[in-house]
């Protein structure tokens, strides 16, 4: 995995040193690219951080390469910065999806609190979707059986009950559901339904 950064997207050199060293002062890093191609080039699945792009540059548009990391399923957060003429552009791009947009000139301050922000949710469902990864795979490795006494467990059902229900000896019930515990990473039936939790 990268390191949670800022990644610069704007064709303006000036506007891409003054973010550089306005997002260093927060302790921020951030990498920079001078067009929407570079950066699409640049671009891989673990990126982490967020995207600060432009809206409008030479070559490709900051629209068309927002539109493009859709496309590859991208899940950084992006900021547009926008002239004036833009902004029902940028308020059109919100729906799509955009974490938030700036009209320059922008009041840096509120700028690098924004990307700290978005930085900062992009951890948050990183985390998450690694969690769900994690409990899907645990998932995995059950055995038809332990998936049985699982959905029993979850039901409420006392070994007794879940013995007699399956038709094996309470001790094979005590076993498998050890093991189910042990697979799943928990220790009681309660964190189970809580882990199993839709969303």
């Amino acid at each position: 995995m990268s390191t949670p950064q800022a990644y610069l997207v704007d064709d303006d050199e000036a506007i891409r040193d003054a973010l550089s060293w306005l997002l260093k002062s927060r302790g921020i890093p951030s990498s920079n690219f001078a067009s929407a191609e570079s950066f699409l080039d640049a671009w891989h699945k673990d990126m982490r951080g967020c995207i600060v792009l432009d809206m409008r540059m030479t070559g490709m548009s900051g629209l068309d390469c927002f539109d493009q990391l859709g496309e590859r399923q991208s899940t950084l957060p992006v900021i547009f910065l926008t002239g004036h003429g833009d902004v029902p552009l940028a308020v059109a791009t919100l729906k799509k999806g955009a974490f938030d947009f700036f009209e320059k000139p922008f009041n840096d301050n509120e700028l690098a609190s924004r990307v700290e922000e978005a930085i900062a949710l992009d951890t948050r469902q990183r985390e998450a979707s690694a969690t769900v990864d994690s409990v899907k795979a645990r998932l995995a490795s059950l055995t038809t059986r332990e998936r049985q006494i699982m959905d029993l467990v979850l039901a409420g059902k006392f070994n007794k009950v879940i013995a007699d229900e399956l038709n094996i000896s309470m001790r094979t019930v005590e076993v498998h559901r050890a093991n189910l515990f042990d697979k799943m990473q928990v220790k009681t039936a309660v964190e189970l339904a809580n882990l199993l939790k839709p969303g």
